[in-house]
């Protein structure tokens, strides 16, 4: 995987391509399904639920199987050097658990799903897609997420009985709240885990699309509102990951956008820093209520938990959940929400909450071996974007690269549906930011 990483690394030759690729299309539609099926699941019909995830992995397999049969990974063989043997291993292995009784067919299938699929998906389209697609899909990207801010605020500011804060199987005196009478929001997605990642994935394009050159009014202004959707969706969130991650990648912004910038141009970029600190001071000041809910939430928090735990927890995995994994596995997709729902009509993580702890518990030791190579190709990621950073001078690629390493580490990718399917998207997008590292989002 770490070969694989390096070939997408090629220089950018521009948008050679008169008009969107059908791989381009099959990976917008995709990430809009994704971003938009939640809505369709709890306000339209929640037996949706099952015919959408069939839709999007039917086009999902669709980039993969075309990729394959059409040549796109002749310049990233390597890809399929690791690729091919490592599904291989992972099939291998499932059918070894099936054998001894740990596992199902049905489990199996999932299990190769949520943890083959998504991959395959990510790195076949990065392969096919050209400029002119990466860009496309940015920028639906960033009017999804613009268009989230409103819906995000109609529901911060709506009762939680509204129909508008209506969730999968839950019940208004159930729903999270940040602090009581104030809704956890949860934008288009089915639940708040979901709209909380897809703030993680937009973050480094809004902040991309900052640092980008910006030729006339309408483009500052896309930049702006842009920016500004990322901030209110953070505000109203309710989620003090996403605070935080937002926090942190904001700081890592004004701090890269002024290093990496030449010296002839640091003078914009210091200026371009005070702006976006004056957008979010601004609108952290009209929606001052949020950021009080989210202070009291802070506080409440930590009186009843131990933060540095949790958040070794969440990256490292419980202690508890490791001790007790055995060097089988108890079966690869066991511990997905999908899975339990095919087995019992529950959502619940019942094996662990933090994604290590899942993956090892799933896979025994193939757990740790894919733990192993989601640390090397991350190290190795995030190497190449810093080369990528200093050759263009601008902290984008960094800033996706960054967010690709707080996806592997810490989203339950491997046991929730929108978790997996954005984290496709996100990886695909993070591969094609190698190749496209500036962002000509306005060109």
């Amino acid at each position: 995987m770490t070969t694989g990483t390096a070939s997408f690394a090629r220089p950018a030759h521009g948008m050679n391509a008169a008009r969107l690729s059908v791989t381009g299309r099959l990976f917008i539609t995709v990430m809009l399904i994704l971003i938009f099926e939640g809505a369709i699941r709890k306000w339209v019909s929640s037996a949706s639920t099952l015919p959408l995830i069939l839709l999007r992995d039917l086009l999902a397999s669709y980039v993969v199987v075309r990729a394959l049969t059409r040549g796109h990974f002749r310049h990233q063989r390597a890809v399929l050097q690791v690729m091919v043997p490592w599904s291989a291993c992972v099939l291998g292995w499932g059918l070894l658990q099936l054998t001894l009784g740990e596992s199902t067919f049905a489990v199996l299938l999932i299990g190769m799903r949520f943890w083959l699929l998504y991959i395959w998906f990510a790195l076949a389209a990065a392969a096919g897609m050209s400029e002119r697609d990466y860009i496309a899909a940015v920028r639906a990207l960033l009017y999804s997420l613009i268009l989230m801010a409103p819906l995000g605020l109609l529901q911060r500011y709506s009762p939680p009985g509204a129909f508008i804060n209506q969730t999968l199987d839950t019940d208004a005196e159930d729903l999270f709240t940040v602090i009581a009478g104030v809704v956890r929001t949860t934008g288009t997605f089915s639940f708040t885990s979901g709209f909380g990642i897809f703030i993680n994935v937009c973050t480094p394009f809004a902040l991309g699309a900052f640092e980008a050159r910006r030729h006339k009014t309408s483009h500052r202004a896309f930049a702006l509102v842009a920016l500004g959707a990322l901030i209110i969706c953070t505000l109203v969130s309710g989620a003090r990951s996403s605070f935080v991650y937002t926090g942190v990648m904001l700081g890592l912004y004004l701090m890269g956008n002024v290093a990496f910038a030449p010296m002839r141009r640091k003078g914009i970029a210091l200026f371009t820093g005070v702006v976006a600190l004056v957008v979010v001071a601004g609108l952290a000041f009209v929606f001052q209520g949020t950021v009080d809910a989210i202070q009291e939430r802070f506080q409440v928090a930590s009186q009843n938990e131990d933060p540095v735990a949790r958040i070794l927890s969440i990256f490292l995995g419980e202690p508890a959940a490791l001790e007790n994994a055995g060097w089988l596995g108890v079966g690869i997709g066991i511990g997905s929400n999908l899975a339990q729902y095919v087995q019992t009509g529950g959502r619940a993580f019942v094996y662990a909450e933090s994604e290590a702890g899942r993956t090892v518990i799933e896979g025994g030791v193939v757990g740790a071996m894919f733990l192993f190579m989601k640390l090397i190709f991350i190290l190795t990621g995030v190497a190449l974007a810093l080369k990528r950073s200093l050759q263009t001078r601008a902290i984008f690629p960094l800033l996706v690269w960054f967010t690709v390493a707080v996806a592997f580490l810490s989203w339950p990718a491997i046991g929730q549906l929108t978790a997996n399917g954005l984290l496709g998207v996100l990886l695909g997008l993070g591969l094609l930011s190698l190749r496209y590292p500036q962002l000509r989002l306005f060109t």
